[in-house]
């Protein structure tokens, strides 16, 4: 990051679950930011938290501030084209929390209009710096188990009581598990291999009272192996987050990347030990490595939301490529409409 840092000024579109955990922490402590405004409507939570920051109470108060450089579109997925097209129309760069929009389309517009104001857009897929993540990147990218024949990951919850007045368990545009955490899964696996040949898919509701889809079976189709991607809100007991098989073994991991729950506890970006994973976490690879047959843990690379927002402000100020380019995150919008036309038809649908 530049030796002579120009903070960017930044406000928060919303202070819900993602501005109190994610994105308030990451901004704070980056010195590249500085977090001028929060929308919180009715409550004045972030006040404690950032006490610098000013608490308004709508949207356009954002739009009409002409200091306030990056706006971060972290509300309900079905609100974010229209604040993000306003945002981008304010002249204002723009973050938006994942899943980009409900549809493809929507997305293509945003990309469009940001690309005619000349303004920065990009989408929150932090879980490409999960620490878990980074380490099966490596195995694959360094053929530690050969040719890949068949990649296998899982985004399990536990959630059988339902959260009252919550959004995200309601029905609507961009609901469902798939937009919540298959856009995360979807974007790892694009990052890896790219856009698949076809998609397989099985969505459906598994708690009996649920208004959204819970589950997801989805299988995305390659030349010459197969990605299956799988979650439900209705896992007590997780097993493996990634299985890899190859030609020459086999690498299995367990374990979620811990920055989540670390920054949920309080803890900040940058301190001792951060984003690193228990030894009792680290996968284990089975494989042949120059005629010898090794089995044995993997030492997690550690993980790093940090490095996301690093990213952004180099584009900002210095026209840096962005790490997550918004028409990558378009197509995994693009990778979820498939799947739910192939769940629906109850076919392979090829990806023309």
């Amino acid at each position: 990051m530049d030796n002579q840092l120009k903070p960017i000024k930044t406000a928060l579109a919303s202070y819900g679950m993602s501005g109190k955990v994610f994105h308030g922490p990451l901004i704070s402590g980056n010195p590249g930011f500085e977090l001028k405004k929060i929308v919180e409507r009715r409550k004045n939570e972030s006040g404690k938290d950032y006490p610098d920051a000013e608490i308004v109470r709508d949207f356009q108060n954002l739009l009409d501030d002409a200091d306030i450089e990056l706006i971060i579109v972290n509300t309900p997925n079905d609100l974010h084209l229209e604040m993000t097209e306003k945002a981008l129309e304010a002249g204002k760069h723009v973050l938006v929390e994942k899943p980009f929009t409900p549809t493809k389309k929507e997305a293509d517009q945003l990309i469009e209009l940001a690309k005619k104001k000349e303004r920065v857009l990009t989408v929150f897929q932090n879980r490409r710096w999960d620490s878990d993540f980074l380490t099966v990147k490596k195995v694959i990218e360094e053929k530690s188990i050969g040719q890949l024949v068949e990649y296998e990951a899982h985004y399990d919850r536990y959630v059988n009581v339902f959260t009252k007045n919550s959004w995200k368990e309601q029905s609507g545009p961009g609901s469902g598990i798939l937009y919540n955490l298959g856009s995360h899964m979807i974007d790892q696996a694009l990052v890896l291999f790219g856009l698949p040949n076809a998609v397989t898919a099985e969505i459906g509701k598994q708690r009996p009272a649920s208004e959204i889809e819970d589950f997801y079976d989805i299988r995305l189709h390659y030349q010459q192996f197969n990605v299956i991607l799988k979650s439900s809100y209705l896992v007590r007991e997780p097993g493996p987050r990634y299985i890899l098989h190859g030609a020459a073994g086999s690498f299995v991991k367990y374990g979620l990347d811990p920055q989540e729950e670390a920054l949920k506890a309080g803890r900040k970006p940058g301190e001792q030990g951060w984003g690193v994973e228990s030894f009792e976490d680290w996968g284990t690879l089975n494989t042949d490595i120059n005629g010898l047959h090794v089995i044995g843990k993997i030492k997690s690379i550690a993980g790093s939301y940090s490095a996301f927002y690093d990213n952004l402000y180099g584009a900002i100020r210095n026209g840096e490529e962005l790490k997550v380019k918004a028409k990558e995150a378009a197509s995994v919008i693009r990778v979820i409409e498939l799947a739910y036309q192939s769940g629906k038809e109850g076919r392979r649908i090829e990806v023309s």
